[in-house]
């Protein structure tokens, strides 16, 4: 068992289940000495910048979070997600609690995605004033992230696949080929991705990301299926969400051809 410190989306339970981590027990933590960035560059332009945290030796500043007791196993998921050893780093600290001080796992960003001037998304935001506001984090922390400024993605046309003729995909076909990825009946091809986007192929390569991308809306309550997806049960808002980042797939891949949900 381990405690990890969550100071951004993971502060907030629905978006820590969606990674497949079930933590034992949760509880609000402090980490005195460090500051919140949003400097971290997230892997599509649209999301703008994610959390990272920086230690500024100045004990008036702090970084609030939630605490979670996790199974070791869960590490090796929180390790994905977070792009351990690749975006981000998971790093040993020591943080407060009501019952005193306590070592935690957290993660810090990786020097090559640190770039300031970027902006959280309105959607991440939303879900880091979820977690603090149910984790009973103190209001006046709460209310400066809801005030602070976000990342204004453009307006983008409906996603229309290029002409030509594709392939078509179903799960079983794809997860032959790891360098595929699908997303909302698309499918694209990362083998001639950025640097940056490599660690995704692990990740992303051979599967179907649709459901994964739904989960981290802001409007998410962990309840999305294939299904929903197959059977196109998708609100307007769900829909907007998968359409901008066909574009950014679009933008970061190839595209390779359809995927049909059987």
């Amino acid at each position: 068992m381990a405690w990890y410190f969550g100071y951004a989306s993971n502060m907030d339970l629905i978006s820590l289940r969606a990674k497949g981590v079930e933590p034992r027990a949760s509880k609000r933590a402090v980490l005195p000495g460090w500051r919140l960035r949003f400097n971290v560059r997230h892997f599509f332009d649209h999301e703008g910048g994610v959390a990272n945290i920086e230690c500024s030796n100045d004990r008036t500043d702090a970084v609030w979070g939630v605490l979670h007791l996790c199974e070791d196993e869960h590490l090796a998921l929180l390790d994905a997600a977070e792009a351990s050893g690749h975006g981000y780093h998971r790093i040993k600290i020591r943080v407060f609690t009501q019952r005193g001080e306590q070592e935690a796992v957290t993660y810090v960003g990786d020097p090559s995605f640190v770039q300031e001037g970027y902006r959280p998304s309105r959607r991440y935001l939303n879900i880091l004033v979820r977690g603090a506001t149910q984790a009973g984090i103190d209001s006046d922390y709460v209310d400066a992230l809801r005030r602070h400024p976000v990342h204004q993605p453009p307006i983008v046309p409906v996603f229309v696949p290029p002409p030509g003729e594709y392939p078509i995909f179903t799960a079983a076909t794809l997860m032959r080929h790891p360098t595929l990825t699908a997303l909302a009946g698309a499918v694209f091809d990362m083998a001639g991705a950025r640097r940056q986007h490599h660690f995704l192929r692990g990740l992303f390569g051979g599967k179907d990301m649709t459901l994964f991308h739904l989960k981290r809306l802001d409007t998410s309550d962990g309840s999305e299926t294939l299904d929903d997806i197959k059977y196109d049960r998708l609100t307007p808002t769900q829909r907007r969400y998968l359409n901008e980042y066909l574009h950014e797939y679009s933008t970061e891949y190839a595209y390779a051809g359809r995927y049909l949900y059987d």
